[in-house]
């Protein structure tokens, strides 16, 4: 499968067994995090692991140790339809064609790629009948003067989602002194040190 990353891309190709054996190798999961209530989701990269389940609890671990967090889902990369990437001043949605697909009832997630090299942001969420009328009605909805480089559309019902009871994860120390050096006062005591054996 082809990673949603161009880093990952950009990488050598491996040769070797193509057919791979069934869970020979865990599935991709692209983990998405809220650093406030009331922010925007943003992605925040991807991981591997057996199924769904087991993303949430990694990207948890994985993903939200070193700051705070109020929420992480995860969704599974294959279900994540992309648009094409556009470089320089061009808007990736006069690329998008209007799609007409009756009177679809999925809901869709919608994240777009603001700037390059930083990471796509929820737009909002639509209602379609296919990924494809899902980035048209995005077209509709979301298309400003800023310029968007890629866009995503995610179905909702594929989202592994933090649930209300499940939010107390979060719940951490206000302020980690205990991971600044500085509060542990090294230099005070390395002088202190110093002075009293007259190095």
């Amino acid at each position: 499968m082809k990673s949603l990353d161009p880093r990952v891309n950009r990488l050598p190709q491996i040769t070797g067994e193509k057919n791979k054996k069934p869970l020979d190798q865990f599935g991709t999961y692209e983990v998405f995090v809220q650093p406030k209530e009331g922010k925007p989701f943003q992605h925040e990269g991807a991981l591997h692991a057996p199924n769904l389940e087991m993303a949430y609890v990694l990207a948890k671990e994985a993903f939200t140790r070193r700051f705070t967090c109020s929420s992480v889902f995860v969704v599974n990369t294959s279900d994540v339809f992309t648009s094409p990437t556009t470089d320089g001043h061009e808007n990736v949605y006069n690329q998008i064609d209007d799609v007409k697909d009756g009177s679809g009832k999925i809901e869709y997630e919608i994240y777009q790629l603001l700037k390059r090299g930083k990471q796509h942001q929820l737009a909002g969420t639509v209602v379609a009948g296919s990924p494809a009328g899902a980035l048209a009605k995005a077209k509709s909805l979301f298309r400003s003067d800023k310029i968007v480089y890629n866009v995503w559309a995610i179905e909702k019902n594929k989202i592994r989602f933090t649930a209300d009871e499940e939010k107390d994860l979060w719940h951490t120390l206000p302020e980690k002194k205990f991971r600044d050096a500085s509060d542990y006062k090294g230099g005070d005591k390395l002088k202190e040190f110093l002075e009293r054996h007259k190095i």
